[in-house]
C-alpha cells in the first residue's frame, strides 16, 4: 500500500520541485497538495505523513500571511499525535518554532549553493548515515532557527552560512527541518525561483547574488543533489512506514 503523504505548499511559485516529485514518483507515493493560503487544512490523521514546503512568509507574520496562524495550530496538533513531518526552508522553521526554537533573522541571507556538514548526531541520524561530505545545498531564506535551540532538538548539519540547517529531534528522528532547497535544486526550478522572486533578492542590498552563477552552479549539483535526495528521501519513508 502506498504512503499518503500530505504537502502544504505555502507560495503559488514555490511548488514540491521536480527532485521531490520524481522520486515521489519512484516511489509510488500518494501525494495531496494543500495550498494554505487559500485552502483549508484537512485532517492530518489521514496521512502517513507531513511535508512542509518554503515559502516567502515569516513565522511571526500572521497579520500579513493569515494562513500562518491556522497552520500554526494543525502543526502543534500534528506533533502532539507524533505525526511524521518533515519540513524545508519556512516549512523547517515552523516545525522548529513548534518545538520551542527561536525564529529570526540570520546573520547573513543565504541564497544559492553553499557547502553543507554534517556534525557527529548528523553523521548518527539514520537519514543521514552513510552520506558524503561535504553536501552541496541550495539556500534561500534570510531567517533562520535561532541558537541556543532547545535541548531536545538535535543539530544535524551546519554550514558557513547557517548554523542550524537540518534539526532533528531526540528520540523522534521522524521530526526533521532542512533550512535547504534540495527537493528543488533542479536548473528549471531554480531559473523559475530567480524568476518569480526578484523582488526580494533585488531588496538583498549588501548581497552579491548573480543569477546567471547560481543558474551555472545549478547545473552542475543537480545530479549529485538530485542522487543525495533521493537516497536521503527513501530512507525518510522506509523510517516512517
Amino acid at each position: 500500500m502506498s504512503l499518503r503523504l500530505l504537502i502544504l505548499q505555502h507560495s503559488p511559485w514555490e511548488g514540491p520541485g521536480a527532485i521531490l516529485m520524481r522520486s515521489a514518483r519512484k516511489h509510488r507515493l500518494n501525494l495531496s497538495v494543500v495550498r494554505v493560503w487559500d485552502e483549508a487544512l484537512p485532517d492530518f490523521r489521514r496521512y502517513d505523513g507531513l511535508l512542509l514546503l518554503g515559502g516567502g512568509a515569516n513565522v511571526d507574520q500572521e497579520a500579513r500571511y493569515p494562513f500562518l496562524t491556522a497552520e500554526k495550530r494543525f502543526l502543534r496538533e500534528a506533533i502532539a499525535a507524533d505525526t511524521p513531518c518533515l519540513g524545508f526552508c519556512l516549512g523547517h522553521q515552523l516545525l522548529a518554532q513548534t518545538l520551542g526554537a527561536r525564529i529570526g533573522p540570520n546573520f547573513c541571507p543565504s541564497v544559492g549553493f553553499v557547502q553543507g556538514h554534517l556534525t557527529h548526531d548528523g553523521r548518527e541520524h539514520p537519514l543521514f548515515s552513510g552520506s558524503s561530505q561535504p553536501i552541496p545545498l541550495f539556500k534561500w531564506h534570510g531567517q533562520t532557527v535561532l541558537e541556543p535551540i532547545p535541548k531536545h532538538l538535535t543539530v544535524l548539519m551546519t554550514s558557513a552560512e547557517c548554523q542550524v540547517e537540518a534539526f532533528s529531534v531526540a528520540d523522534r528522528p521522524h521530526l526533521v527541518g532542512l533550512q535547504f532547497d534540495n527537493h528543488a535544486a533542479a536548473a528549471a526550478d531554480v531559473a523559475n525561483w530567480l524568476q518569480k522572486d526578484q523582488k526580494w533578492l533585488s531588496s538583498l542590498c549588501d548581497q552579491d547574488i548573480s543569477p546567471g552563477k547560481i543558474l551555472g552552479e545549478a547545473g552542475i549539483h543537480e545530479q549529485r543533489i538530485e542522487a543525495e535526495f533521493g537516497e536521503f528521501f527513501a530512507r525518510y519513508l522506509r523510517l516512517i512506514r
